[in-house]
């Protein structure tokens, strides 16, 4: 599908969708439970990716016919050797948070996925395992995907880089809390992206289970169980999803637009309010009513560190595109290593729309006063997050911005084009 977005205003209220991070780790901790229903899950791509692992695991799911509710039935902390290779398709977050569950079946467990997710470092944990004293294998001696994970490891300390994915940290914490020692992490380099590790964290304590942080990484004890208050969990809204909404209305806004389900979380990619208020955007969070509101406003450039929050820079870098002065996104380098090196990809993009953009390792700048953004075709690149920010950015160029094989938004926020045609925006697919 290609999705054509022509220059609009939009308006009015608007709800993201639930948070895809939360809903990961809150079917997998169903999983490893005995019981639970999970409320207001995220039913996309990624998300049914996990879902399929816990099954796969020998857990058992039901989604409720009108998608609110997501029944588990858990493997309680013991899973399965999968009857098959398990395919993640194209969700980084079910390959890294399951590889560690294969490590607790007594036996080998493959994992796979799809030519993007065969690209993705997965050495680190490779390596913990191994640490832990299970087996973990790339078939291609790379650190990547196919994945040979064998097990049942008891526990102990591993020691990981923090800096390319605190997803291994993660992992080793839901998969430690059932296994009989526990796990100790130990970090070799500062962690990045630490606000997901902290929703790791959040979950785990609503379903019962505590991690905590030591002096240099995390420690997990082991022997728990995964069960939350009264069998449920409620899945919160997605900041990372909602960052696009609401730079929509920062630049296509003039009578202002409500994001609704934007009630506080660990989630680090609230940020984006801050990012906003940083350069002169009109914005108001009612924390308790869940409801940010954001005007069109005149925006000028400031240095992001996304350290913490790499899915917002596709983002912020929009934004910059858009504003006066520059722009520059720092501490970035993780950020090539997702769905696509989303550095590289978003300076090329807005270089072909018509952006002064400088791209480093480490940094991407964009000099938003020298910019006048005009409409182009651009490839999708099969990730999610390159599209929605690349819509935004086809609401404020001139002509029209074409964005191909765009039915790749359904990772994270289905009907999200369908959502920017009801807040007013001519979009065609």
């Amino acid at each position: 599908m290609d999705a054509t977005i022509e220059r609009s205003r939009v308006g009015g209220r608007a709800r993201a969708p639930p948070s895809k991070s939360y809903t990961h780790r809150a079917i997998l901790a169903a999983g490893y439970g005995d019981e639970a229903t999970v409320h207001d899950p995220l039913i996309s791509a990624d998300t049914q990716a996990t879902r399929r692992a816990v099954e796969a695991y020998g857990g058992e799911t039901a989604l409720a016919e009108d998608r609110s509710t997501l029944e588990v039935s858990g493997f309680d902390g013991l899973p399965d050797v999968p009857a098959d290779v398990i395919d993640c398709a194209n969700s980084g977050t079910t390959m890294r948070l399951t590889t560690a569950t294969a490590a607790l079946a007594d036996g080998l467990t493959v994992l796979t996925g799809d030519g993007s997710l065969r690209s993705r470092p997965q050495g680190p944990l490779l390596d913990a395992i191994e640490q832990l004293g299970g087996r973990a294998e790339s078939t291609r001696a790379n650190g990547q995907a196919p994945l040979v994970i064998g097990g049942p490891v008891s526990g102990g300390t591993a020691a990981i880089p923090g800096d390319v994915s605190s997803q291994f940290v993660t992992a080793l914490l839901m998969a430690g809390a059932v296994s009989e020692e526990g796990v100790t992490v130990d970090l070799e380099t500062e962690l990045k992206s630490a606000p997901y590790v902290d929703i790791t964290i959040e979950v785990l304590e609503a379903f019962g289970v505590e991690a905590t942080e030591t002096d240099g990484g995390y420690r997990v004890e082991g022997g728990q169980s995964y069960a939350p208050e009264s069998g449920e969990y409620h899945v919160p809204g997605d900041f990372s999803s909602m960052s696009y909404l609401l730079a929509a209305g920062a630049l296509a806004a003039p009578d202002g637009l409500v994001v609704e389900g934007a009630y506080p979380s660990a989630q680090g990619d609230s940020a984006i309010v801050d990012v906003l208020e940083r350069m002169g955007a009109a914005i108001d969070w009612d924390r308790e009513a869940g409801e940010i509101t954001v005007s069109q406003s005149a925006l000028s450039g400031v240095e992001v560190s996304v350290a913490d929050t790499p899915d917002l820079l596709p983002t912020v870098a929009v934004l910059g595109a858009a504003a006066d002065g520059t722009t520059s996104i720092v501490d970035c380098e993780h950020v090539r290593y997702k769905e696509t090196d989303r550095v590289s990809v978003m300076a090329d993009s807005l270089t072909e729309m018509g952006a002064a953009v400088v791209e480093e390792r480490d940094r991407l700048s964009i000099r938003g006063g020298e910019t006048d953004l005009r409409g182009a075709t651009l490839p999708g690149r099969d990730d999610h997050r390159i599209i929605m920010s690349l819509a935004v950015a086809g609401l404020v160029a001139d002509g029209e911005t074409t964005i191909t094989a765009a039915e790749d938004v359904d990772v994270s926020f289905p009907g999200f084009f369908d959502t920017l045609a009801e807040l007013g925006a001519t979009v065609s697919k």
